[in-house]
Order: structure tokens, then C-alpha cells, then sequence
């Protein structure tokens, strides 16, 4: 199979994840019939929270496990097609997904904003870039996932995960603020998970160029170390013919 037909298998593979698409474009749509107040609603945060985090989870569960657990897996993972290559296609499948769905999502908000003037886009540009971003980190680190979790197991996986890693640091910060323990997960999760507190932190505070552009090499780095990780996994799974 070629790129174009791999990456076209990704963004076609369930019809489910276009009503997804619809879904959280649409609430975008709904969100302005609610008057929020402008000083505390900003349009940029919700939308790198709402698409830029949680929708990667959503549109890539089971992106391998579905595979691997019915047996088509080992259809794919033969040659030409390497490991790697159906990995990378399949990830680019939902980094185009991404792309797409935070351009629209921007036009949508601009357009809104503009007509009733509620809710703050102020930065909307470098939100949607930080969106990105992100969305790339956390879909590479569930596609990764995927290879070693059955079925669409992978996005629930890593919300439960974030939510518990979450309320650990809040807990620990709120309790034991000047422990070495404290400084060492919150430094472990600001530079090794998806990085969402540096991004955020580089819109709000709207650093210097050179600390953007490390800020988002960051996570760059971390969307690639991903990558090659689930790459080296799916290269080294045995598969079954037979579904599960």
C-alpha cells in the first residue's frame, strides 16, 4: 500500500470519528449561545484543552489495537510495508485530522467572536499553534499505546492516567510544596509528558522568540521520542493471524 492510501485508511478507518469531528466542532458552535462573561472566557484555552488534548486521545484509540486484536495486523506488517512506515502513516493520518479539524475550529471561533463579541481570542493564532503542537505529542504517545493495549483500550488508558498524574501534583504541591519528591514529579512531568503546562505557559506569558521556538522544540523532541518508541515496539510485536 502506498502512503496516500495508508494515511486515507486513517482518516476513513471508522465512521464514528467524523461524527467526533462534528461533534466537538459543533460545541464550539453552542459554547457562543452561552453569555459568558469576555474577562473569563478565552476561547484560545478552551480550544487547546477541548481539541489539542483530549480530541487526539479519541481519534486514535485502537488506531493498532483494533488491528493487532482482530489479526489484520500481520495482513499489514508484511513486506514492502515496514513496521515503521505503517506507524508513521498512520500517525501523519492523525496529524492531518488535527491540522484540519484546529483550522476550521479557528475559523469557527474568529467568526463568531466577531459577530457577538463574546468570549476573549485574544492570542487565538498561537493557541491554535500550541493546539497543534500538543496534538501531535499526545497522538504519537497513544498511537505508541495502542501497539501494546487491546483494542480502543489506549485513550481511555492515558485519560485515567492524566487525571491520576493530575491530582497527584496538585496534591503534592498543595501538601508538600518544598519536598525534593514534589520538585521531582512536577519537573518529570513538565519535561517528559506531553508538554501541557510549558505550552500553556509560552501563550500566557508570551515569552521571547528563542524561549518559544525551545518551547516548542520541546515538544517536537518528546512527539519523536514517542514515535521511534512505538515504532521499535510495533517492529518487535509477534502477531496472529486469527482475531482475539
Amino acid at each position: 500500500m502506498k502512503a496516500y492510501e495508508l494515511i486515507m485508511e486513517t482518516l476513513l478507518r471508522k465512521t464514528f470519528l467524523r461524527v467526533i469531528h462534528l461533534a466537538w466542532l459543533g460545541t464550539y458552535a453552542a459554547l457562543f449561545l452561552i453569555p459568558w462573561p469576555p474577562e473569563i472566557w478565552n476561547w484560545g484555552a478552551f480550544v487547546f484543552g477541548w481539541s489539542g488534548c483530549l480530541l487526539p486521545l479519541l481519534l486514535s484509540a485502537g488506531i493498532f489495537g483494533d488491528d493487532i486484536a482482530s489479526g489484520r495486523i500481520s495482513l499489514l506488517v508484511t513486506k514492502p510495508i515496514r513496521p515503521e512506515y505503517l506507524y508513521a502513516c498512520r500517525w501523519f493520518g492523525i496529524s492531518l485530522q488535527g491540522a484540519v479539524h484546529l483550522a476550521i475550529a479557528g475559523g469557527v471561533i474568529f467568526a463568531l467572536h466577531s459577530l457577538t463579541g463574546r468570549g476573549n481570542a485574544e492570542h487565538l493564532a498561537l493557541w491554535l499553534l500550541a493546539a497543534w503542537l500538543v496534538f501531535n505529542t499526545w497522538a504519537a504517545l497513544s498511537t505508541s499505546l495502542s501497539v501494546v493495549v487491546k483494542r480502543e483500550h489506549n485513550g481511555i488508558l492515558l485519560v485515567l492516567g492524566a487525571g491520576v498524574v493530575a491530582l497527584g501534583v496538585s496534591l503534592l504541591t498543595g501538601l508538600f510544596p518544598d519536598s525534593y519528591g514534589t520538585k521531582l514529579l512536577t519537573g518529570f512531568v513538565r519535561w517528559a509528558c506531553p508538554p501541557v503546562e510549558l505550552l500553556v505557559d509560552l501563550v500566557r506569558t508570551q515569552r521571547s522568540v528563542w524561549t518559544g521556538l525551545g518551547d516548542a522544540g520541546h515538544c517536537v523532541m518528546l512527539t519523536v521520542f514517542y514515535g521511534v518508541l512505538g515504532m521499535i515496539l510495533l517492529s518487535r510485536r509477534e502477531y496472529k493471524r486469527t482475531g482475539d
